[in-house]
């Protein structure tokens, strides 16, 4: 009677998690912009290594940005790039390109982000990431929403594009319940998550709170960990922003291999947040997959486990739908409704090896080895 209690004492807290993040989620208002006209310049940050494939659609999509070019100023960082990424950059002309000289302690884009920032003139900072592509009105409705809000930091939705291949598939799905935890965490103050392919924040209170100093050793973080700084002193002022007009999209990893390294990468930074409130959610989360491997292994000793893992499938499934469905819709991916059964056994797997590995292994991110 033991393995049943704890298996339905994981659920019923986990039940309670997604449920939680559901009507969170559903309560974030969906953002729409007064009359008043904002004026705040912005610096777009944009650190890049290796982006030849992809920066020149990015610069291209800035460039037809609504917001009035005279507000906003473009800075991309290359960090050490050996393709031509620096040489597509100088055919911008409206773009400064920044070459990162300095060795990093670990994290290279933490160095860049603090190289274009120390160069930008603009007050409200905006970064994303060389393989994103911002729709037209990005700009204006985040200087819109920092205008009415008066938000010291915002964290911005993010979507995955995909194509027909399973690969491509289940990363859109998987980031997309990814960003609708962060927009509902963020917006009941719990603050877990944030994407550095969507954020906003004050340049001087980037300053005010030390920049990366403290955070700067960790390969990740250059997101979610400053997010932690920053509330830390403003804890009323770090907000989400809710619109499909913002919704910044970006490329999927091309394989397996990379998109397991890019998981681990997140993952790694988990034992550095200083909320207590997160790791109590990571463990629970952790542990309830965890169950379904250690029921798997088990039912080839009594084939009962067999049951009990199907069971306790069925359930998840059922409990994180309603949460799923609505993500789909705002992320405008109701393809990926039919396929939420059929990926839930693969996404068990990843969460058990990315969490694992993220705490004890090495990656490979961007040609370099990380521990």
């Amino acid at each position: 009677m033991i393995i049943p209690a704890i298996l339905i004492c994981l659920l019923a807290l986990y039940a309670a998690l997604i449920i939680f993040y559901w009507q969170s989620w559903k309560s974030v208002p969906v953002f729409v912009p007064g009359q008043q006209v904002p004026s705040i310049f912005i610096s777009v940050i944009i650190p890049a290594r290796n982006e030849e494939d992809n920066i020149g659609a990015l610069l291209q999509a800035l460039e037809q940005q609504t917001y009035p070019k005279e507000l906003f100023e473009i800075i991309v960082i290359d960090d050490h790039s050996t393709d031509q990424t620096a040489a597509i950059v100088t055919q911008f002309p409206r773009v400064t390109l920044l070459q990162l000289k300095e060795d990093a302690i670990n994290s290279y884009k933490k160095k860049a982000i603090e190289t274009g920032i120390a160069a930008a003139k603009g007050e409200l900072i905006v970064t994303t990431d060389a393989d994103c592509v911002p729709p037209p009105e990005w700009l204006a409705i985040i200087a819109s929403f920092k205008k009415e809000t008066d938000a010291v930091f915002i964290a911005a939705p993010v979507a995955f594009q995909c194509n027909r291949s399973l690969l491509q598939k289940f990363q859109a799905m998987d980031f997309m319940v990814l960003q609708g935890i962060t927009g509902a965490a963020v917006y009941r103050k719990h603050l877990s998550m944030s994407n550095g392919a969507n954020l906003a924040y004050d340049r001087k209170v980037f300053y005010e709170v030390g920049s990366f100093t403290g955070i700067d050793h960790i390969a990740s973080g250059d997101d979610m960990l400053l997010m932690h700084k920053i509330a830390s002193a403003y804890p009323d002022r770090v907000q989400y922003l809710k619109s499909p007009k913002a919704i910044v999209s970006t490329t999927p990893m091309k394989t397996w291999k990379a998109f397991f390294n890019q998981r681990i990468r997140w993952a790694s930074k988990a034992r550095k947040y200083n909320d207590p409130r997160i790791l109590p959610v990571l463990a629970l989360v952790y542990l309830f997959n965890l169950c379904f491997l250690l029921l798997f292994i088990a039912g080839f000793w009594n084939q009962v486990y067999f049951l009990y893992a199907a069971g306790l499938l069925l359930l998840k499934t059922i409990i994180e739908f309603p949460l799923f469905i609505s993500l789909a819709v705002f992320f405008r991916k109701r393809f990926a409704i039919k396929l939420f059964l059929f990926f839930q056994p693969l996404h068990i797997l990843y969460t058990i090896i990315s969490g694992l590995f993220g705490q004890f292994g090495k990656y490979e991110w961007k040609g370099r080895k990380i521990k």
